[in-house]
């Protein structure tokens, strides 16, 4: 953590309620993005990060700083993504939507190139919606750590902790999740490159 982060985390621990607003304001952008990427939809989104930050406003007195603050809040987010799941009673462990769920809500995987032209707008949009049904496919584990690794650049040891399983699990299961995602993306491989990353 850097120096700005740790002084505003001493805030929060020592009772500001202006700094907890920063610390919430400095996170949630990317937290809901994550969030986004977990369920798939709008509300439950805001719901689970609304959520995360109930929760580290209660463990941030306890925050110690061993791992990163974004990493902490990931964790939460995947811990509070999944008892909602067994509270739906929908399957245990790693939780995803079924594939046939509605997938209009999510959120593309990949942005929009050249918002100017319409043809290629098009052409982004239909890619990400194939880059959905695919990672719709992956098993739960693996679809989690393909999101950790490329849409967040984590490196592989952070996946690892965050996940709470060994460095070899992330690497077993980041190498089937794209091995995976190229049968299913073939026709994108060139554009989308995906390599076997550590």
């Amino acid at each position: 953590m850097d120096r700005d982060e740790i002084r505003l985390i001493e805030r929060v621990q020592d009772g500001d309620s202006a700094a907890f607003k920063e610390f919430v304001e400095k996170y949630q952008r990317r937290l809901f993005q994550f969030a986004l990427e977990l369920t798939g939809d709008w509300d439950d989104a805001e719901d689970i990060s609304q959520q995360v930050f109930i929760k580290a406003y209660r463990g941030l007195v306890r925050f110690k700083g061993k791992a990163k603050v974004m990493s902490w809040l990931f964790r939460i987010a995947i811990n509070t993504h999944i008892d909602e799941d067994r509270r739906r009673k929908s399957r245990g462990g790693w939780a995803v939507r079924s594939e046939d769920e509605d997938e209009t809500q999510r959120e593309p995987f990949v942005a929009t190139a050249a918002e100017d032209n319409p043809e290629r707008q098009t052409a982004a949009g239909q890619m990400g919606a194939h880059i959905q049904a695919a990672l719709g496919t992956l098993a739960p584990q693996q679809r989690l750590v393909f999101i950790l690794r490329h849409y967040h650049d984590l490196p592989l040891k952070e996946i690892a902790g965050i996940l709470g399983v060994t460095l070899g699990t992330v690497k077993s299961q980041l190498f089937r999740a794209i091995r995976h995602l190229q049968k299913q993306l073939a026709f994108y491989r060139p554009e989308l490159g995906l390599e076997e990353s550590q």
